[in-house]
């Protein structure tokens, strides 16, 4: 199994979202931004609109439960090409395309690439207010995890590094004496150095702790 990579860095701190989801609309049609913010307004959400997508490129990330309502077809960039650009770091935004000329070929492009929803206009308030609460329902559980995630990564940074040697080994299922034949110490030493893991890492069993050494693998998978 492999673990947490050596340096441990790249863990961001735990963020407890506002309480107000944001729903970001890229649409440079100003009647559409217009009607939508008032739509989006009135639900109760916060809403963000863009004329172009290099315009919503320029705002900065928010840790916030947020979807985008996105038209495909924009000034600058289309929005699959924006689509593939925050693809990567920015799951915790669902998208929602929207567009005034839709295609079988266009539609699975998007919805391959983790598009939730592909509507085209005209299209019904409820069915597009349907899609952003599924949408913001699946944000709000990918940034509890990514906040999960962050304290897993700060405890981590807490082992020394023979802690974390330990910890590779535990979790691979030896037992003490292996370890310490492994590493060239003393099953006492071993002991002691588990007992610091388990202690660091909040884990409150070893099955804790592989459990937590799993969901960080999983995590990090596509990162190596």
């Amino acid at each position: 199994m492999r673990l947490f990579n050596e340096s441990g860095h790249g863990a961001k701190p735990a963020t407890i979202p506002p309480a107000t989801p944001i729903v970001f609309v890229v649409d440079d049609d100003i009647s559409v931004r217009e009607s939508l913010d008032a739509l989006i307004r009135f639900e109760g959400w916060q809403p963000e609109t863009f004329a172009s997508a290099r315009d919503f490129l320029a705002q900065p990330r928010i840790f916030a439960p947020s979807c985008l309502v996105l038209d495909v077809s924009l000034p600058d960039l289309s929005g699959l090409d924006l689509q593939k650009l925050i693809a990567a770091d920015r799951i915790d935004m669902p998208i929602i395309f929207i567009t005034g000329y839709g295609d079988v070929p266009m539609t699975v492009q998007a919805m391959k690439a983790g598009a939730i929803e592909f509507l085209t206009k005209p299209f019904d308030d409820e069915v597009l207010l349907r899609a952003i609460r599924h949408a913001i329902e699946r944000s709000h559980s990918a940034l509890e995890q990514e906040a999960e995630l962050g304290v897993l990564e700060g405890h981590y940074e807490a082992l020394s590094r023979r802690e974390r040697e330990v910890m590779a080994l535990v979790v691979m299922g030896l037992l003490n004496k292996q370890i310490a034949g492994e590493l060239g110490i003393s099953e006492i030493t071993v002991k002691a150095h588990r007992g610091q893991v388990m202690r660091k890492m909040k884990a409150g069993s070893l099955a804790d702790l592989v459990n937590k050494a799993a969901r960080f693998d999983q995590a990090h998978a596509g990162k190596r």
